[in-house]
């Protein structure tokens, strides 16, 4: 008779349900590294007041926030997430559910979302950056800023239509919040090619291992410079565009304490050459944090897509993070 495979043969053996995940989920799964990685109760413990004391006991509020966490690591739909929750072994083990434990259905990630709310999703992000931090894994020496787009919606003529029918010359962004089913939403340019409607995603990344430190949401139409000190770290040298080359953005991170190593506009007569071509070498490798992030919104609203930001720059932490501090595992 053929021995079976071993891990078919420790399934066998076990008696007990941790017996069985450890023998289903292999000891170098991310999701292992993952659940060690943190103080996870320490980070859940302010969401506790997102919910009542009295009343008939529902799903634990730390369940429901790892698997929100493992939504956006997968980029799934809250329906996506009920059936990966139902069927994978290793999320229903890291979200805390038992072998024949029910799972929620996908109307329970809407509903979690709304009650823990954005500004505690936001103090999530940094409490998880604070132990990363203790970790080593920020350098706070050079700090990177880009902006990238959010697209909502690609087209806008049924609501052109309506606009043109009110006596309305256009539709643009002065009037198209009376129209678009996303009223926070606008038109924005990074040329005259790359138009879209919907956001921009303002991101402050730590040169050392590509780390997010800062993140904010804001309509398309909105300058990227006008937001650089709101995302800015504390110390160092920032890393930016010829974008973000202006007076007033200059003197707001100098008063701050930081260098600004902005590539200037050919214009400028502060601009040299070589300087900008070291530069944009240094900032290069960093590029594709911004490259590779989510090209549409998952939600309507400048809320909840200020939510997605945290959310996905949160998971992008964690995939460093679990990458860099596991030997065994390769890149993310």
């Amino acid at each position: 008779m053929q021995k079976p495979a071993p891990a078919v043969e420790h399934l066998l053996l076990a008696k007990t349900e941790s017996d069985i995940f450890n023998a289903i989920i292999p000891a170098d799964h991310p999701f292992r590294t993952l659940t060690t990685l943190l103080d996870w109760d320490t980070l859940f413990a302010p969401c506790h007041t997102a919910y009542s004391t009295t009343g008939a006991p529902g799903i634990a509020v730390e369940r429901g926030l790892k698997a929100l966490l493992i939504q956006f690591w997968e980029d799934y739909s809250d329906r996506q997430m009920e059936k990966c929750l139902r069927e994978n072994m290793a999320v229903r083990w890291f979200c805390g559910f038992g072998l024949t434990e029910a799972t929620p259905d996908h109307s329970y990630f809407s509903k979690l979302r709304i009650r823990i709310g954005t500004k505690r999703i936001a103090d999530l992000f940094h409490a998880v950056n604070t132990q990363l931090a203790e970790q080593g894994l920020f350098g706070n020496v050079f700090t990177f800023i880009d902006a990238s787009a959010i697209v909502t919606k690609t087209a806008l003529w049924e609501e052109r239509d309506r606009a043109i029918a009110d006596g309305e010359e256009k539709l643009n962004n002065a009037n198209v919040k009376n129209y678009a089913t996303d009223p926070d939403a606008r038109w924005g340019a990074k040329s005259k090619k790359k138009i879209w409607y919907g956001y921009k995603r303002h991101e402050a990344v730590d040169m050392r291992h590509g780390l997010v430190v800062g993140v904010m949401a804001t309509p398309a139409h909105v300058p990227d410079f006008t937001v650089a000190d709101r995302i800015a770290p504390r110390e160092g040298a920032v890393f930016m565009d010829k974008i973000y080359d202006t007076k007033k953005t200059d003197a707001l991170l100098t008063a701050r304490g930081l260098h600004t190593a902005t590539i200037r506009k050919n214009t400028n007569p502060r601009k040299d050459r070589d300087l900008d071509r070291w530069r944009s070498s240094v900032r290069m490798p960093f590029e594709g944090t911004f490259a590779y992030r989510r090209k549409r919104t998952k939600f309507r609203g400048l809320v909840k897509v200020t939510m997605q930001c945290f959310l996905e720059a949160t998971v992008h932490n964690l995939k460093k993070a679990v990458t860099l501090l596991s030997p065994t595992l390769s890149p993310v």
